[in-house]
């Protein structure tokens, strides 16, 4: 199986993207972060697809799954192993 492709949009000093972070390098799997702090045209992209306004905003495999919170509930509960292919 392939690695997931990861993508998070993010802002700096943002303790929920730091946390996502940490989880990911836990996890021991790559991702694309996305500043979208002072990049307007980045942040409207965000929103359009995840419909938004907050940061992080997490896709896996092109599928989105939220912020932060979101992604910690998919991790307790057993099913972000299996969307990150591990």
């Amino acid at each position: 199986m392939s690695a997931p492709k990861i993508i998070m949009y993010t802002k700096p000093f943002c303790g929920f993207c730091a946390a996502a972070r940490s989880l990911f390098k836990k996890k021991g799997v790559s991702y694309e972060d996305i500043d979208i702090s002072g990049n307007p045209e980045l942040r409207e992209t965000m929103i359009n697809l995840s419909g938004r306004t907050a940061v992080p905003q997490i896709f896996i495999n092109d599928e989105h799954i939220g912020g932060y919170d979101d992604m910690a509930a998919l991790d307790r509960s057993g099913s972000l192993d299996s969307q990150l292919g591990l």
